[in-house]
């Protein structure tokens, strides 16, 4: 079942007030409601409770929340109010709280007020101005109560800073939100030997949610027997219009990779999964080891339409492809295999499935007669990921059992580029690509990472302080 991200809102204020100053409070409720219509969007509910001004209404407003499933709330300040109008809200929700110390206007007009006449009036007005006034207070409790908040300052109307800011919370509560309900599916076994990639599985579904589905290849070869002459033609003609295939490529592995990707296509479908990681030999039986042989162009165009692959089981790294694609920018399966010091940068790519939505081009299938390091031949795709801003992110397992993110900010740029049917894109860096491999080495990544395109370091900030992670960053 698809489930859309709940974002709670609320108002704090002070219920005394309203007695004494007359329209203050529809004033203040106005105030949220601007901020409900912000907030929505496709995809995102906002639960709306409206001005809370009394310990009373807080204690219901959190069991509300509580009961409405909300991921994250939303804090608005719109005056001066009791820090006890919001602990209880935020105690019982138990989700992540965003402060929004939002002005209504860029500045009191200080002429125009000063001769309202009416000290009364003025007060009132004020009091429609005096959002940062208990800030301090709501931060202080919340320190010492161990609750984490985040803060957004601006103004309500015509703060595209503020409002880009708000944005990238919503983006990466979505994100956090989608990796909770994401089903993994985990086929095959890790590379042998390759120490850095194997992983704490527990420790995944800890930090980030989801499940993990294990999976045998003997189903995705049983699954290829089912697979139809008139389904791997309409398959064929999909590769044929998706990528560029060259003309080395035989009818007889573009059959072969048609019907693996429709059978890949069939085992996502049955098991819900929206990402895979996956390894395998198959040596010693045939059917497994042409499935695994035939599989790249598929896993390309899975990863394409959001349920990315990660080959050589690299269930971290499959986990940051997820969160870039979540993010609407790509990521790609890559990792740094070469340097260019004449150029001042890093060659990075994979063999293996690549992320065509993100690709410079359309994305090339070359044959391979061997796949190195791996049994058996086949299709492969060769692309560069588009020029300009990228965004490298790794999840690393830290040395004390825990999970970090580690990120980085570069440009991929054009040049020559090793045309051996793998990913290949040339990576520069403002620190320089010296600086940048031994910095990122430094924290103690496996040797894989996951590319999108655009710089999305302050989002990836913002999911860090959601899940309770830290974030590394390189540059």
């Amino acid at each position: 079942m698809k489930r859309n991200l709940r974002v709670g809102l609320f108002g704090i204020g002070l219920d005394t007030y309203w007695p004494q100053f007359k329209g203050l409070k529809p004033r203040l409720e106005g105030y949220v409601r601007v901020v409900e219509k912000k907030l929505t969007r496709p995809g995102v509910e906002v639960v709306n409770l409206g001005l809370i001004d009394n310990p009373v209404k807080a204690l219901e407003a959190g069991h509300q929340f509580r009961a409405a499933d909300v991921d994250v709330i939303f804090l608005h300040v719109t005056t001066y109010a009791l820090s006890s109008t919001v602990l209880p809200v935020v105690q019982r929700a138990k989700v992540p709280v965003i402060i929004l110390n939002l002005a209504p206007t860029a500045a009191i007009d200080y002429a125009k007020f000063n001769q309202m006449g009416d000290r009364t009036a003025m007060t009132g007005d004020w009091l429609a101005h005096c959002a940062a006034c208990p800030v301090p207070e709501i931060a202080n409790v919340f320190s010492r109560a161990h609750i984490d908040f985040h803060q957004v300052t601006g103004m309500l109307h015509d703060d595209p800073v503020c409002w880009n800011e708000v944005d990238a919370w919503i983006e990466a509560a979505r994100v956090a939100h989608t990796m909770f309900h994401n089903r993994l599916g985990l086929m095959g076994h890790y590379y042998g030997g390759m120490l850095d990639i194997y992983s704490d599985t527990t420790l995944q579904c800890a930090t980030f949610g989801g499940h993990l589905e294990i999976l045998e290849v003997d189903e995705l070869a049983a699954l290829r027997r089912e697979v139809t002459a008139s389904q791997i033609k309409i398959r064929v003609a999909q590769f044929n219009k998706v990528f560029a295939v060259q003309a080395d490529c035989s009818p007889a592995e573009l059959a072969r990779a048609a019907k693996t990707s429709v059978a890949l296509d069939r085992l996502v479908k049955e098991h819900d999964l929206g990402s895979l990681a996956y390894f395998y030999n198959g040596t010693g039986n045939a059917e497994n080891e042409d499935a695994i042989s035939s599989i790249i162009l598929g896993n390309s165009l899975l990863t394409a339409r959001g349920i990315p692959v990660a080959g050589e089981y690299e269930v971290k790294n499959v986990q940051a492809m997820k969160i870039m694609d979540t993010f609407g920018v790509g990521g790609s399966f890559t990792e740094y295999y070469a340097m260019d010091f004449a150029d001042d940068v890093v060659l990075m790519g994979h063999d293996g499935p690549g992320h065509i939505k993100i690709a410079e081009g359309k994305t090339k299938v070359r044959p391979l007669k061997v796949y190195h390091g791996k049994v058996g031949r086949g299709l492969s795709v060769e692309m560069s990921v588009k020029h300009g801003a990228v965004t490298l992110l790794s999840v690393v397992e830290t040395k004390d059992g825990k999970l970090k993110l580690l990120v980085a900010e570069g440009e991929s740029v054009p040049g020559p580029i090793l045309e051996i049917g793998n990913t290949n894109s040339r990576y520069r860096f403002t620190i320089g690509a010296r600086k940048f491999v031994n910095d990122w080495n430094a924290h103690g990544p496996a040797h894989h990472c996951a590319v999108g395109v655009g710089h999305i370091a302050d989002k990836l900030d913002k999911l860090g302080s959601l899940l309770g992670l830290e974030v590394a960053r390189v540059c």
